[in-house]
């Protein structure tokens, strides 16, 4: 696909990713021999056997928890091309909606010039203030470069984003509406005639490395390939405890929250429910995860804890630690691109 030439793209921190949301709290950090630096970097997959549910009862499952994201028959339809801008000799880019569980989402697309069909990568954004949001406001530079090399990017803006619908209990049920939004921004890119249905990957930034998580474990095999950058927790404890319980802004969101499952405190085993981590035994697809160290938003403890539960589950994994990177990432982040592209097209490749 001759995808090997770098372009810079500069840009404020804001667009480059949003602010990491979603979810913390204070993890325990492994030791630092379980990092891969910058400089050496491992992909693992074992036979360990990752930590199993516990046992369904036949109440339907809490619409926040990992079941029933399994559970739920996704939709996902009807990708359509609307006003073109912003488009460059390599791609051209439009405003795009699709429909999914009774809701129109709007996104932005970037559609290599070309014959197609092509690979196509769901973007999956981090947190932005829904007031502050506007339609494609984040991601460029990963849009701009992967279009570039070849790839059909869908940068979605989440129900309750942009020109999306609105679902008023996303809040309330630990925002896993964004995952099945991306489930269905995968689904649509299947019937969409610019991409190889067979050749569809994800990408996340921050909380959307926890859309990542969430979408892989939901629906394996739709994306071949799924990459992390600065993620939040994959334990919803942390996650919960670190943005919405202490949140002045959410507290209504936290009542409801631990009216139907109690603390986290008290009720441990229903919150291991609501994390993907749980699940991972679920997942048949290789995973990149990157992360620096400095990083201020999501501690890099809870990246070296999803590894080391995804090494667990038997699962392929890669792990690229950057020194001194903080959340956004800025020096080290044409490598961590190069290696993301790298890492895409051995895994969508012909």
């Amino acid at each position: 696909m001759g995808r090997h030439a770098w372009i810079g793209i500069s840009l404020t921190a804001l667009l480059a990713v949003g602010a990491c949301t979603g979810g913390g709290g204070e993890a325990a950090a492994p030791s630092a021999a379980t990092r891969t630096t910058v400089a050496t970097r491992t992909t693992v997959a074992t036979r360990d056997t990752a930590p199993t549910p516990s046992a369904t009862t036949t109440a339907a499952p809490d619409p926040a928890s990992m079941q029933a994201l399994i559970d739920k028959d996704y939709d996902g339809r009807n990708l359509r091309l609307g006003r073109e801008s912003g488009s460059t000799s390599a791609y051209r880019q439009y405003y795009a909606t699709y429909q999914g569980d009774g809701l129109t989402i709007s996104g932005r697309i970037n559609v290599p010039r070309g014959q197609g069909p092509f690979p196509a990568v769901v973007l999956a954004h981090g947190y932005v203030p829904l007031e502050e949001y506007t339609n494609g406001a984040t991601m460029l530079r990963e849009r701009d470069y992967l279009a570039r090399q070849g790839y059909v990017t869908l940068h979605i803006d989440y129900r309750n984003h942009a020109q999306s619908g609105d679902d008023p209990e996303n809040g309330a049920n630990l925002r896993v509406g964004y995952a099945i939004d991306a489930i269905n921004a995968g689904l649509a890119l299947q019937q969409f005639a610019s991409v190889d249905p067979d050749r569809i990957g994800i990408v996340g930034r921050s909380m959307g490395g926890g859309v990542v998580y969430e979408a892989v474990v939901a629906k394996p095999g739709l994306f071949k390939a799924a990459v992390a950058y600065a993620p939040v927790s994959s334990d919803a404890v942390d996650n919960f405890n670190m943005w919405v319980r202490r949140d002045t802004d959410r507290q209504g969101d936290a009542r409801k929250i631990i009216q139907r499952l109690g603390t986290p405190e008290r009720s441990p085993e229903t919150w291991a429910l609501m994390s993907p981590r749980t699940y991972f035994d679920r997942i048949t697809d290789p995973i990149l995860i990157h992360h620096g160290t400095a990083d201020e938003s999501c501690p890099i403890e809870w990246s070296e804890e999803t590894v080391a539960a995804l090494k667990k589950a038997g699962k392929q994994v890669t792990f690229d630690v950057y020194e001194g990177q903080r959340h956004t990432f800025t020096s080290q982040w044409p490598l961590s691109i190069r290696r993301t592209e790298a890492f895409l097209d051995a895994n969508l490749g012909d």
